[in-house]
């Protein structure tokens, strides 16, 4: 999947140009100095034709995000879109995303699925299975962020079919189940997902759930208790050692268990 975008990216896109150089520049610079890569975007839009404005809103964006200014990200991010040709297609997708995702952060849901949507078509006119996977796993927290759990459903499934090497795909999916209380598809879901990502602590925290809503306590316990190895100092492991907490000590093992029998 992932082989397959990045090559579709380099036939969608020019050799590497002195323009090219100075967004990799910019985007470092929003990274690390988000204030100076803003200035610097604004001298790039100042000077540059329309060839150089979506690589300078790009990183302009970029820097927003860095200082959780989400909506101005957000229309960056798609000034950017807009100003990429049509015909490259993957590229027009991926900055709709990055608008979605940021509109997601910033707590406007509808406006991120309206990215999301503009992505995902932009997504299959590239013919990419891969990209629009993985934009359908943005929907459908979208969706669920609107209360609209029944699409969000129907843009998992599809995410599962394009995206299955990805372990949030399997995650979301378990998380939508479990919310739903279809306890019987959220397992399945979530064994997916730890397969792919053994160490991932949202998996572990996750699975724990959907164990003691199941009614295994000592299968809670042990994903719970990973996560604390796997995430010391993290919040998922305070968010593991409150759940084992509200569970207290572990019952006491049997007789039978003590011998073995």
């Amino acid at each position: 999947m992932i082989s397959a975008l990045a090559l579709a990216f380099l036939v969608q896109t020019a050799p590497p140009t002195a323009t090219d150089a100075r967004l990799t520049l910019c985007l470092e610079a929003a990274r690390t100095d988000p204030a100076t890569a803003i200035a610097q975007a604004g001298e790039w839009l100042a000077e540059t034709d329309s060839t150089g404005v979506a690589n300078a809103e790009q990183c302009l964006g970029t820097a927003y995000t860095r200082l959780l200014k989400w909506e101005a990200s957000e229309e960056a991010f798609m000034r950017a879109r807009e100003a990429v040709p049509d015909v490259l297609h993957l590229r027009r997708s991926r900055l709709a995303a990055m608008a979605g995702n940021a509109a997601l952060a910033g707590n406007r849901a509808e406006a991120a699925l309206t990215h999301f949507t503009t992505a995902l078509a932009d997504g299959e006119e590239a013919g990419l299975d891969g990209m629009t996977g993985m934009i359908s796993i943005d929907r459908a927290r979208a969706l669920v962020a609107l209360g609209r759990e029944e699409e969000a459903g129907e843009a998992l499934e599809r995410a599962r079919r394009e995206a299955p090497q990805d372990p949030q795909t399997w995650l979301l999916s378990a998380t939508l189940a479990r919310r739903t209380q279809d306890l019987s598809a959220a397992q399945p879901y979530i064994q997916t997902a730890a397969a792919l990502a053994p160490d991932d602590p949202e998996i572990g925290l996750e699975a724990g759930v959907i164990a003691i809503l199941s009614g295994r306590e000592e299968s809670a316990r042990k994903s719970w208790q990973s996560v604390l190895v796997t995430a010391r100092g993290t919040r998922f492991a305070q968010t593991a050692a409150s759940y084992l907490e509200q569970l207290g000590d572990a019952p006491a093992p049997s007789p039978s268990q003590e011998t073995g029998r």
